[in-house]
This record gives structure tokens, sequence and C-alpha cells, in this order.
């Protein structure tokens, strides 16, 4: 069988090498992640990782492998912040509180799609005016959801998480890898 990312996220990548797997394509699906009025962190996560499995063709003896990873402060969605101002306003909110990180995994083996969620709690320290603005400086809150990645620079703002760290960066490797032996990939851990 062959896999397919559907991902251009180059940690997705990274994570799934962790597994011994590379994939044989790398298409990226071109969705609208827009939330719906009202939609809660958890189903918009999941409904983003299905329409990006739907929306990417599949061959057969392909599997199909889509995420999505969305940062919840409470009810409220933070995605990828459109520009340096936004991102700021996410890390103020985010500083020196918990939320959480959901990330859904789908993956499509013929007409069969299965899927798996994967919740993390993250607390994040009290971010100084300082920190805020070096860590904007760096540019690694450009296409991070809430505005930070856990395995960049931020990793410093992150005393505590309880669940998956991989879940966090984006692919939770024990679900993922649960989806795809069961879509009959096989492969070595």
């Amino acid at each position: 069988m062959r896999l397919i990312l559907g991902s251009a996220s180059p940690r997705r990548r990274e994570l799934l090498a962790q597994l011994g797997l590379v994939p044989d394509r790398v298409l990226s699906p071109d969705i609208d992640e827009t939330p719906l009025r009202g939609e809660l962190p958890r189903p918009y996560c999941l409904r983003m990782a299905v329409e990006k499995a739907r929306a990417l063709p599949l061959g057969p003896g392909e599997v199909l492998l889509s995420a999505d990873t969305t940062v919840a402060l409470g009810r409220r969605i933070l995605g990828k912040p459109g520009d340096a101002d936004e991102a700021r306003r996410f890390l103020e909110s985010l500083s020196g509180r918990r939320h959480t990180v959901i990330t859904a995994v789908a993956v499509r083996a013929g007409d069969r799609l299965r899927t798996r969620e994967n919740v993390t709690a993250v607390r994040m320290k009290r971010l100084s005016e300082p920190e805020i603005s070096g860590y904007l400086a760096t540019g690694d809150w450009q296409g991070k959801a809430g505005g930070y990645a856990i395995q960049g620079p931020a990793a410093a703002f992150i005393p505590w998480i309880q669940g998956s760290y991989s879940g966090v960066m984006g692919l939770p490797l024990a679900e993922t890898a649960a989806l795809l032996q069961a879509a009959g990939l096989e492969f070595s851990r």
C-alpha cells in the first residue's frame, strides 16, 4: 500500500518518520477552514480533518492520512493567525492560562474513512511583553494554530501538558499508528 499525506506540514512528515514512514506522495488539500457559526472546537477540528481527507484524490492501493490541529481557549477556536497582531492577541489570551489542543486524524482507504481525536491540556506560563515581542520576531508563530509551536522557541513558555506531545505538534502518533494499521498499512515502529 502507498501512503498519501494530505498535509503540507513539515512537522507531520517529521512525526511520521518517527513511525518509520515516508509518504509516497504529499498533497495539500484546498478547503475552506472557516469555523461554522457557533461551531465548537472539537467538532470543528474533526470536520476539518474529514473534509481534508475527502477533498483529495485516492487511487487503488493508497491510504490517505490527513489531520487538523486546533487550539481552543474554552469554546473559542484560535486558528492560524493572519498576522503578527493577531498572533500577539492569541498569546496574550493564552498567557498564564490552560488551554486545549485538539488534533483530529482521518485515514481514508477505499471507501472507508476512520477518524480519531486527541485532546491535550496545555498550560502556558504568564508571558511578559518582551517575551511576546521576542517570540513574534522569530516568525515561528506563522502558520501555527494558536500562534505558537510547542516544538519551537515557544517550548520555553509551556511548563506543563497533560496528554500527547506529538498531538500538540500536529499528529498524535499512537492514534495515527492505530488508524494506519486498521487501514491495512503495514509498518514497523
